[in-house]
């Protein structure tokens, strides 16, 4: 599937409202000025208000799964506004799904 390439500073938001955040170890490939997210990078989350029982379980990180199949930097495919990600808990179970709600346009991979 192709899409846009999510970006540093892409709006990025689990099912609960919490701020997906990047850390990227990308620095060479820039798209709209920012550099572009990879698979491997770290995807902390922050802000999730997720409680079960009045017990807090806010989502804490994010993993993606099928990003692109044509477009790789530092030998990692990129995300796209298409790749499917997924939140996960304190003890890694997942928790919904991550929605990229605004990412540039400017640069679409497959």
């Amino acid at each position: 599937m192709g899409g846009a390439v999510v970006q540093l500073g892409a709006v990025v938001l689990c099912p609960h409202g919490g701020l997906i955040t990047a850390a990227t170890s990308n620095t060479r490939v820039l798209v709209d000025g920012s550099p572009a997210l990879i698979r491997g990078d770290a995807f902390p989350i922050v802000g999730c208000p997720l409680e079960i029982g009045m017990v807090p379980r806010p989502c804490l990180s994010a993993q993606w799964a099928v990003p692109a199949a044509r477009v790789s930097v530092l030998g990692q495919p990129v995300i796209t506004q298409s790749t499917e990600g997924v939140c996960l808990g304190p003890d890694g179970v997942p928790q919904g799904p991550a929605t990229i709600v605004s990412t540039q346009t400017r640069v679409v991979a497959q």
